[in-house]
């Protein structure tokens, strides 16, 4: 699968030391997006899910020290990208049941609710986040 990077110590992207996942790939181009080298579903890096999976478990807890989960993009709730963050999300919930998930989406929160009851891996993704950060990037409004 492709993704576009993974930080094992991000003090920037939600709460706390997080574990940072940039899924690769993004439909809505935003002006003046952060990341547009992850527009491109064909760019970013490759590897295995489970290598993918196994590195982030084992930065959560590097060094004894837990780690939150921060998920960003591209765009981590459009296919293909959603069924690979299910996934993570149940593995780290699984080995980390109080670690906090924070994702970042450029979907709304309506939007994410309406494809969520056609498609379980949204559902089962807005379930077991902590933070949901919903709708496209506004220039004009970064903060």
């Amino acid at each position: 699968m492709r993704y576009a990077k993974i930080n094992d110590n991000d003090a920037t992207n939600g709460a706390g030391v997080c574990v940072s996942f940039w899924a690769q790939g993004c439909l809505f181009h935003c002006p003046g997006c952060h990341n547009p080298q992850t527009w491109d579903f064909e760019g970013g890096l490759e590897a295995t899910e489970d290598d993918i999976i196994e590195h982030i478990l084992e930065a959560i807890n590097a060094n004894g020290i837990q780690r939150n989960l921060s998920i960003l993009g591209g765009e981590p709730m459009c296919e293909p990208n959603a069924d690979f963050v299910q996934l993570l999300i149940y593995w780290v919930k699984k080995r980390n049941p109080n670690i906090k998930i924070y994702l970042w989406s450029g979907y709304t929160l309506k939007q994410l609710q309406t494809k969520a009851k056609e498609d379980k891996n949204i559902k089962y993704i807005l379930d077991n986040i902590d933070m949901l950060a919903a709708g496209p990037f506004v220039l004009a409004e970064r903060d």
